[in-house]
């Protein structure tokens, strides 16, 4: 028999995240003791607050996904008229990494025909099981469908100056060969630095948003492409989230109006993979947002139980080196390559 006896609110806004995640489960909520009207109506009042705070949640509080490795380590021939910036830009490496694993030094052109170790292995966060997801650090945007990561793109994202807004948002247009309606702070750039000041400007070779746009709850925000590729995979917008010109062509088929997406800002991330092997990515904090990686990921750790299951010396070469490729943490040997979902 249903019990008829007014719930008694869960306490606070981390309470509201916690059941909704479903770390709730004691079964306390319910009380056996009267209570005055006053009491009940004020009881119902605050469940209406904890449903708006339950709706406000970010979405990555609220759902459950586990990290995925994504990439591969493999062997890339190199074609005319490529350079690192271009290979960087196009698979999601840091020119740094591209150096140390092909012996390379600064300044050198790359010869065609010669080939390179190309590593883009990355974590992607625990954020949506369906959905756009871009975190900052990554400089990475992943396609999730029913909790598998289907795509990952090098993105192009706001300078530290001008930095890319976190939070969830929906996608709300589509638009092939868009027109670039100039905000009034990037008009006010313009005029600062000397240039013509425009306020809008229509398709066409010289449109920076390239040839797609994706529109998104966010004021402001789009995802799009670029007349300028070799800007992917830095900190160099206004905000808005670039992607490659082959980038954005394929991501503009695989989403849809109303589809949710979430901007987070994760620079530790840990995976345990079914093969009993664990991988560690750590990123530079370009915005000064986060906190100690050793720290979080010790904290990870701890939580997942895989705390006496990590070679901790390696874990801490990670987190100093802070070079944004996953790296093999377990006490176990290191696999040579690990299949992905990237675009090459």
């Amino acid at each position: 028999m249903p019990h008829k006896q007014p719930l008694r609110p869960i306490s606070g806004p981390r309470r509201a995240v916690q059941a909704a995640s479903g770390a709730i489960s004691e079964g306390r909520s319910w009380s056996s003791t009267p209570r005055p009207r006053a009491r009940t109506v004020a009881s119902r009042a605050y469940l209406v607050i904890l449903l708006y705070l339950l709706v406000q949640a970010p979405l990555w509080a609220t759902r459950a996904a586990a990290q995925k490795l994504v990439g591969s380590k493999f062997d890339y021939t190199v074609k005319p008229g490529d350079t690192l910036a271009d290979i960087s830009s196009r698979f999601g490496v840091p020119i740094d990494v591209l150096r140390e694993e092909n012996d390379l030094k600064s300044g050198v052109r790359l010869k065609s025909g010669r080939n390179l170790t190309v590593d883009n292995r990355h974590i992607a966060p625990a954020v949506l099981n369906d959905g756009i997801v871009v975190n900052v650090p990554q400089r990475l945007l992943f396609l999730m469908r029913e909790g598998a990561v289907t795509r990952f793109y090098p993105v192009a994202l706001g300078r530290p100056s001008w930095q890319t807004r976190l939070g969830d948002f929906r996608v709300t247009r589509m638009k092939k060969d868009p027109t670039w309606v100039v905000p009034r702070s990037i008009q006010a750039e313009m005029e600062r630095s000397g240039k013509d000041v425009i306020d809008c400007m229509g398709p066409g070779p010289d449109n920076p948003l390239g040839r797609f746009a994706i529109y998104l709850t966010m004021p402001g925000y789009l995802i799009h492409g670029t007349i300028a590729p070799l800007s992917i995979y830095h900190f160099t917008t206004h905000g808005c989230i670039r992607l490659r010109p082959e980038g954005i062509a394929d991501l503009f088929e695989r989403v849809k109006v109303g589809d949710q997406g979430s901007i987070v800002y994760i620079t530790a991330l840990l995976a345990n993979l079914s093969d009993g092997r664990i991988f560690a990515e750590v990123d530079r904090d370009v915005y000064h947002k986060g906190s100690d990686p050793n720290e979080e990921l010790k904290t990870m750790a701890e939580r997942a139980g895989l705390t006496d299951s990590i070679d901790w010396a390696k874990a801490s070469r990670v987190a100093r080196r802070a070079d944004g490729i996953a790296h093999q943490v377990d006490r176990g040997a290191i696999s040579a390559v690990v299949p992905g979902a990237s675009l090459k």
